[in-house]
């Protein structure tokens, strides 16, 4: 293999490395290309490449394009593969079977006669239980009003936060970000169960609040929507802090300095220059918590009441207590197509609009 270009072996590393090169070489020769067009200078002594010589590349450079391509493409693929796409089929299968009293408990899609072959026979009735049962309607539109006004309080408590960690120095960054990612070397269950132990009836809050004569009798908080909203904001604020603070960090403090030079007040400049700039983290954070919150299952459960009935109950009580997996699994596919199509719809939408 000595003696190919760029000292390009037969492995993903190199062909990688000859790819940036070759990136890194156009981009010389269109710049330089650029300038010469810019002072007229002849297209031969330009040295332009021709379209048909891009074209005609050597057969290794493009396999190490395609290979370089395939090392950083695979890895994401390999993994929505086996633990999206998978599972979302498999799903799918059980949503078009019946329940029975069997291991597992549904019916084959694939109906064996006795002569021989067999044909397939698709359900829909687990679909259309979905609409005409209210209960699921009403799970997934109360999933999704807490989940906004849960995004919208983690909002609300994030961007200062991640505002005033952008804003401090070198040294206390460090100090703060590992108070923000603090929370994640415990357990999520943990999380959750402690802040029981702070909010119930005889919790750290109402012994708090009670020895300070602050109320005559413990706030009933346990078992209500507070606790679900607090349970969420308490265990999801991370995941919008972050995206936050690394979009603020970056942000260029010369035109803060150059909006206060023409006259625009602290609050007229945050609202102009911080807050448009800072858009991708408020909508990259919204989305790390408003997704996750939706289908939430644990905090409801341990902290909400009979009145929480979230999208992620209704899943477990159909999969564990009514071991219906085939409806169970209806809803679940539903839940993803209406949770996703939106956010795909969005997605294809701000591609085109970079695009043009």
């Amino acid at each position: 293999m000595q003696g190919w270009p760029f000292g390009l072996y037969d492995s993903g590393a190199d062909s990688l490395y000859a790819l940036c090169l070759l990136t890194r070489t156009l981009r010389r020769v269109s710049t330089h290309t650029a300038i010469d067009k810019k002072n007229n200078l002849p297209a031969a002594s330009r040295g332009e490449i021709p379209v048909d010589g891009v074209r005609a590349a050597p057969f290794w450079l493009k396999a190490a394009m395609w290979a370089g391509r395939g090392l950083i493409v695979a890895p994401p693929l390999v993994f929505l593969a086996v633990f999206f796409l998978i599972p979302f089929v498999f799903a799918l299968k059980i949503s078009f079977s019946e329940a029975s009293l069997s291991i597992p408990p549904f019916s084959a899609l694939w109906q064996t006669v006795v002569g021989g072959g067999g044909h397939l026979v698709l359900h829909l009735k687990n679909y259309r239980y979905l609409l005409t049962d209210g209960v699921y309607a009403i799970s997934y539109l109360y999933s999704l009003k807490t989940a906004f006004f849960a995004t919208l309080a983690c909002l609300a408590l994030g961007y200062p936060m991640a505002y005033a960690m952008a804003r401090a120095k070198k040294s206390t960054q460090s100090i703060l970000l590992l108070i923000i990612i603090l929370p994640f070397w415990t357990s999520f269950l943990l999380r959750v169960y402690a802040l029981e132990g702070v909010i119930r009836d005889n919790g750290l809050l109402n012994t708090v609040l009670l020895w300070l004569h602050v109320i005559d009798q413990p706030l009933k908080i346990m078992r209500t929507t507070l606790a679900v909203y607090l349970g969420i904001v308490y265990s999801y604020l991370p995941f919008m802090v972050l995206p936050l603070y690394a979009t603020l960090e970056k942000l260029d403090m010369t035109l803060l300095e150059a909006a206060s030079d023409l006259g625009s007040r602290p609050w007229r400049a945050f609202v102009d220059v911080t807050l448009p700039l800072s858009m991708p983290g408020v909508i990259a954070g919204s989305m790390l918590v408003f997704i996750p919150a939706i289908g939430e299952y644990v905090i409801p459960a341990l902290l909400g009441g009979p009145d929480n009935l979230m999208i992620g109950r209704v899943l477990w009580d159909e999969f564990f207590s009514n071991h219906d997996w085939p409806v169970a699994a209806a809803v679940s596919v539903a839940f993803l197509v209406v949770l996703a199509g939106p956010l795909a719809l969005y997605q294809h939408a701000r591609i085109k609009q970079l695009e043009h």
